[in-house]
């Protein structure tokens, strides 16, 4: 990931609800959500939805599947680890020891989807 990237995803998450349903994609997993479901769980009219899960999709944090009629999506794991990458690639001056309590944290169980 690149500097312009990583502006474009920052700028993608700025946003309370684009936040919201990023973390609300990210909970959901391999399965994703339809694009109704996210707009019913956070409360948000499917307009508004649409726009902010155009942006999270241009910003290439999400990706989607069309279902016929319908829209999943899914939060683009890839693109977290490099965002992520991004900011960690001079990570405390060459000494990742010092970096290890915060890539612990970031660390999970979970299966790769």
């Amino acid at each position: 990931m690149d500097s312009f990237d990583a502006i474009a995803a920052f700028s993608a998450l700025s946003q309370p609800t684009r936040l919201a349903v990023y973390r609300l994609l990210i909970k959901a997993g391999p399965k994703g959500m339809m694009a109704g479901e996210i707009g019913d769980r956070l409360n948000v009219r499917q307009n508004t939805m649409s726009a902010n899960l155009s942006v999270l999709l241009n910003s290439g944090l999400v990706r989607n599947e069309r279902q016929g009629r319908s829209i999943r999506y899914f939060a683009d794991l890839t693109a977290l680890r490099g965002l992520l990458a991004f900011l960690m690639e001079d990570c405390c001056g060459g000494n990742p020891e010092i970096c290890k309590p915060v890539i612990e944290q970031l660390a999970c169980d979970c299966q790769e989807f």
